[in-house]
């Protein structure tokens, strides 16, 4: 029986040896380890062997079979390393090929403005104020000098969703909100950006809802001189140091004396063009004194306490600055407009 096993060993491992593939080592596993292999049939007639025959035997049995087991494993993971090896071959990625470029996003021309006019303004000491977009009338025009019987408020269509709640039609409610908040304290000196809505007529210079910047001080002896300095200061920071501005008398209600401010056209120089209609000056905001009666309003004593507020639309700013002729470009979502002021 012993010569039988070796001779059992042998053939198996030449067997192995002249193996190419896995399904052939496969078989020969299950030829010669499995229940009904040479190997199993030698171990059933261990039985009719002496008790000192059947431990030498045995030993014989053992190491035959790890000699196969033996083989069999090395040959399997050869196998298997070389279908890994396979397969990050067949399923590599070739990392030196351009990857796709995926779309990049841009803060939109509109806040990139409105966080430049914050940045000037917050230099200058002021603090941004924030109020609702959903406001009531008292806010809106009561407390701005616009009783319910004014006729100035038919300057302003608005967006009534009651009697006493709009949409409302400047951030001027933020500075009343701001006065009542503060009880009399001294000094004021906020900025109030945000969205507003009018019923207009979109058109190339005029959007139902748009975004607009007001400001506000109010403190003992602040002047007219101040208020013009202070957009001197914030148009050549805006514009450019060559800028100019001049004041021109007006009407607002919440005011007195009321201004419109220009500013020297930067495509000409304040030459005159076809931008500026050949003036060499550009409208961009309305401002002036703080009406007493809003001071009143306000819980601030204008025989006390003076003030002035201003109000630009951030589209007009950013349409001067950027050199856009049509304020719908802002709401249309084309990427090819916006585009544009990715790196800028």
């Amino acid at each position: 029986m012993k010569e039988r096993l070796e001779a059992l060993k042998q053939e198996a491992l030449q067997e192995l040896s002249d193996v190419q593939s896995q399904q052939e080592l496969n078989d020969l596993r299950i030829k010669y380890l499995g229940k009904k292999g040479p190997l199993t049939e030698v171990l059933r007639g261990m039985g009719a062997l002496s008790a000192e025959e059947r431990p030498i035997i045995g030993q014989v049995a053992n190491d035959v079979r790890a000699a196969i087991e033996s083989v069999i494993e090395e040959k399997q993971a050869a196998y298997q390393q070389q279908e890994t090896e396979n397969r990050l071959r067949a399923e590599m990625i070739d990392v030196t090929l351009p990857g796709r470029p995926s779309e990049q996003g841009a803060v939109h021309p509109l806040s990139k403005v409105i966080q430049e006019i914050e940045d000037i303004f917050i230099g200058m000491g002021y603090t941004v104020a924030e109020g609702p977009e959903v406001e009531q009338d008292y806010y809106n025009f009561e407390a701005l000098n616009l009783p319910k019987d004014h006729p100035a408020r038919d300057m302003q269509d608005s967006f009534y969703i009651t009697e006493e709640i709009l949409m409302r039609t400047q951030t001027s409610p933020v500075q009343v909100r701001t006065m009542e908040k503060r009880k009399g304290e001294v000094p004021i000196k906020i900025i109030c950006p945000g969205k507003v809505y009018r019923r207009d007529d979109d058109d190339a210079t005029h959007s139902h809802m748009f975004t607009q910047i007001e400001g506000l001080v109010i403190d003992r002896n602040v002047r007219m001189s101040d208020l013009k300095g202070t957009l001197l200061q914030f148009v050549q920071e805006m514009y450019g140091k060559e800028t100019r501005i001049r004041l021109r008398p007006s009407f607002f209600p919440f005011t007195e004396p009321s201004v419109e401010v220009d500013v020297s056209c930067a495509m000409c120089g304040g030459v005159g063009c076809r931008t500026c209609k050949q003036t060499g000056w550009l409208e961009i905001l309305g401002a002036g004194m703080v009406h007493p009666r809003v001071l009143e309003m306000g819980g601030y004593d204008p025989k006390e306490y003076t003030g002035f507020a201003f109000g630009m639309g951030v589209e007009r700013i950013a349409m001067l600055k950027y050199g856009i002729e049509d304020i719908r470009h802002f709401y249309t979502n084309d990427l090819r407009f916006l585009k544009q002021f990715l790196h800028l």
